[in-house]
């Protein structure tokens, strides 16, 4: 059975760091893409990164680009998302979510922007207060 289980969200001041982590269960990052995406209240979710190792190669929302990053442990079967400099505005539900990486790197990123992707994690609260 696929799983996701984030953790380290929680209230940070503008300008400080978190480290999301997402621990996969039931696959492995060789068969399996990996997208972050978060939600803020009264608004669409929104895919934050992408990451392939079949393609390797990994991707940003151009809001987050130089601030976020993402990274896998293979040997922990995990998913991190360090969040640096963060702002007010990336407040929100952070989700990991993770879909058979089988196609084209194009066809993975159009998946990432729909969030059409087949499994998800529970969901971490990240606040940054101003």
């Amino acid at each position: 059975e696929v799983q996701l289980v984030e953790s380290g969200g929680g209230l940070v001041q503008a300008g400080g760091s978190l480290r999301l982590s997402c621990a996969a269960f039931g696959f492995t990052f060789d068969d399996y893409a990996i997208g972050w995406f978060r939600q803020a209240p009264g608004e669409e979710r929104e895919g934050v990164s992408c990451f392939s190792s079949v393609h390797k190669n990994s991707y940003y929302q151009g809001s987050v680009e130089g601030r976020f990053t993402i990274s896998t442990d293979n040997a922990k079967n995990t998913v991190y998302l360090q969040m640096d400099n963060l702002k007010p505005e990336d407040t929100a539900v952070y989700y990991c979510a993770a879909v058979r990486d089988s196609g084209r790197w194009f066809e993975l990123l159009k998946k990432w922007q729909d969030a059409d992707f087949d499994f998800w994690g529970q969901g971490t609260q990240v606040t940054v207060s101003s």
